[in-house]
């Protein structure tokens, strides 16, 4: 272990210009460079474009990576504007520092931008509302509460605002945290958020709400005389369906329910008018309808029985047109995320936006001539768009990743195939490498998404660029039980794991050798999470494959009901039972069952503190490889949770996939600098050896 920690501190102070002169040698046919991990970290996040009341701007949050001076690397969040007509080149950036800023806001009169950032201010670092002047200029901060805000709204005439706000911070409570006096008791004391009303002109603060509930997504009536906002038992992630919807009076202070009491109710949103409400409302316990198929809703705001709309793919977070006439939403369809639009009147539905690409829309302009949102597609990380209400065309606002210009990055199409478990029609997304010559025969690497409710879609992916830009073919097939094709196949694999899913994903195998473009004898699989179950379930069922790495996976059903933060969310998918109950369907799923069949080289990675797929999971299967004498190298990070946050992190596991794959593909990484990768390749385990790692933090 010393010894790697040493070999790695010795590549990091060669580090950048390494890096530099590698990509720089690493070039695609056409001279462009290749994409390399240096460069997938430089990608821009763009994110939640807002929209000024004059139609003339948008203001949206950029992430990007920064090395603060004497700290190591991290992402930090800004706030960009840019012209609401255009050029891209009109952006610039308004704020500045190390704090990051969220949820950016115009007033209502156009004067001011607010947003939430983290700043010792008044004694405290909590994160507060800030503003500053519409034109830019030094921001001030504006709220001064001891729980921090976690999400705020603007009344329509500026002068208040609506905060959901943490609990106060008890001073005893502390100072025992500090001297260590910190037991905690399982389930009990959950820190719950309550809704607040701030007056921007005295700073008086009110409390609207004191429930034994947690609050989230204020927003105010068009009168400014009423706010609905969602509650949750806890803020858990067990709890994060489990939503209520509330209209408050703000005079009276009378609190009624919206939406049916059998259904979770969610994302309401006002009419223009003020007159209808739109939401999202699933029947209670069934998780799987409330990520796939969630339903919209139209009720009066006074009162009234709702009205349902049947719409097979799920609606999503309602967007209302300003006649009052239309809503929008963007969901998954298939392997695209597109826009579509409902008659209120009718409740007809139709798809708008047409693009192979991943398109959310997120205002509708006050004159109804336009809309703004963001866009990406396999070559084009997200940018924000302006289109016309028919989406025909996107117009970028931004152009924050222009200098990926200069690279030379990989196309992205759609595969489809019948599964051999029954017929079933399978898709997927296959990423060719870079200079693809569809008569060769390329490295070949599945890669299942997460999930198991979830979907790859044609969105820009780092990872499986990178991995082009090195010679790797990549499928990442959408097998039965994920999103994006209604509620009958995303629930095509409950009582089934590792049975469909897995003859789904070696169908998919199969199609791409049958077209000529995978080598048989060259292939690798990862995965991460539920991804990572399919990597074991694949590494304990099947040969084919020289290499696998599974990440933050699931290996033993049993205790993992019990060690995950989402246990009741594994029950849906076993008859909702507990594994007590149904120990043997929980125990023939379980790859630790076959463990004995594993010969492949195997690769396991995972967060120290991961508490969605918790580190012994990992720990049971390495262990059981390690005694078998299987080669097999598990590789851990210091403070990482399910999803990584740390840049050296990211950037070691893309490392880790191009040395280990590398090796048993016979397929030398190119766009990454030689020591770094001979520091790595010390790590891999010999022919019948196994070893540990805990990657450094540079």
């Amino acid at each position: 272990m010393q010894r790697h920690l040493l070999v790695f501190a010795a590549t990091i102070l060669l580090g950048l210009d390494l890096t530099a002169s590698a990509q720089q040698a690493a070039r695609s046919a056409n001279g462009k460079l290749l994409f390399g991990t240096d460069a997938a970290l430089r990608v821009a996040d763009v994110s939640s474009p807002e929209l000024s009341p004059d139609k003339a701007r948008v203001a949206y949050l950029v992430k990007t990576t920064v090395e603060p001076k004497g700290k190591p690397w991290t992402d930090v969040t800004q706030v960009w504007v840019t012209s609401a007509t255009g050029p891209a080149s009109a952006a610039r950036q308004y704020t500045r520092g190390d704090e990051s800023a969220t949820q950016v806001r115009w007033s209502p009169d156009g004067s001011e931008l607010a947003f939430i950032r983290s700043a010792a201010t008044g004694g405290s670092a909590e994160p507060q509302v800030w503003f500053m002047y519409a034109n830019g200029g030094s921001a001030w901060p504006v709220t001064t509460l001891p729980g921090g805000v976690q999400a705020f709204a603007f009344s329509p005439d500026g002068k208040s605002l609506l905060l959901v706000v943490g609990p106060k911070p008890n001073p005893s409570h502390l100072l025992e945290i500090k001297s260590h006096i910190d037991a905690a008791v399982e389930d009990h004391s959950p820190l719950l958020s309550q809704l607040w009303l701030w007056d921007t002109t005295s700073g008086k603060a009110r409390q609207l709400t004191n429930g034994d509930f947690t609050v989230a997504d204020p927003q105010w009536s068009p009168d400014g005389r009423e706010v609905l906002f969602v509650t949750r038992p806890t803020p858990s992630l067990e709890d994060g369906s489990r939503t209520t919807e509330y209209l408050l009076n703000l005079q009276s202070g009378h609190m009624r329910l919206l939406g049916p009491a059998a259904d979770y109710v969610s994302d309401a949103r006002w009419s223009p008018d003020g007159a209808t409400i739109a939401f999202l409302a699933t029947p209670k316990g069934e998780q799987i309808r409330a990520q796939v198929d969630a339903g919209l809703y139209f009720v009066p705001a006074a009162g009234g029985v709702p009205r349902a709309l049947t719409f097979p793919l799920g609606a999503a977070t309602p967007v209302w047109a300003p006649d009052g006439q239309t809503v929008y939403f963007s969901t998954g369809d298939h392997e695209a995320v597109a826009v579509f639009a409902v008659n209120v009147a009718s409740g007809a539905v139709r798809r708008l936006s047409r693009q192979a690409a991943d398109v959310r829309l997120d205002h509708i302009s006050p004159d109804g001539s336009f809309a703004i949102g963001t866009w990406s597609d396999p070559t084009h990380p997200a940018d924000v768009f302006r289109a016309s209400l028919d989406f025909a065309a996107l117009q970028n606002l931004t152009d924050q990743n222009q200098w990926l210009a200069s690279y030379a990055l990989a196309n992205a199409t759609v595969l489809k195939w019948k599964s051999s478990a029954d017929g079933m029609d399978i898709e997927g997304v296959v990423t060719e490498p870079v200079d693809f010559d569809a008569s060769r025969k390329y490295p070949f690497l599945l890669n299942p998404h997460g999930g198991p409710t979830g979907a790859t879609t044609l969105s820009f992916n780092p990872t499986e660029q990178i991995l082009a830009a090195n010679g790797y073919l990549v499928l990442e097939p959408n097998f039965r039980g994920s999103s994006g094709r209604g509620l009958a196949f995303a629930t095509a694999d409950e009582n089934d794991w590792g049975g469909g899913d897995f003859h789904d994903d070696m169908s998919g195998v199969d199609a791409v050798i049958a077209k000529g473009w995978a080598d048989p004898k060259r292939m690798g699989e990862f995965g991460w999470s539920y991804g990572g179950y399919m990597s074991y379930w694949i590494d304990t069922h099947s040969r084919r494959f020289r290499a696998i790495s599974p990440g933050a996976g699931l290996t033993d059903l049993y205790p993992f009901y019990s060690q995950t933060d989402i246990h009741s969310y594994l029950k849906v998918f076993f008859r909702n039972k507990d594994p007590w109950d149904l120990r043997a369907e929980y125990w023939d799923h379980s790859p630790m069952k076959y463990v004995e069949d594993v010969t492949t080289p195997t690769m396991i990675l995972e967060g120290l503190d991961d508490h969605r797929v918790p580190i012994a999971q990992q720990q049971e299967f390495y262990r059981a490889l390690s005694d078998r004498h299987v080669p097999v190298e598990f590789v851990t990070y210091p403070r990482e949770h399910h999803g990584f946050i740390e840049p050296h992190h990211i950037q070691d596991r893309w490392w880790r996939y191009l040395v280990f794959f590398g090796r048993y593909l016979d397929n030398a990484p190119v766009t990454e600098p030689a020591p770094t990768l001979a520091a790595l390749r010390r790590d891999l385990p010999g022919a019948a050896t196994a070893t540990v790692t805990t990657a450094a933090n540079r």
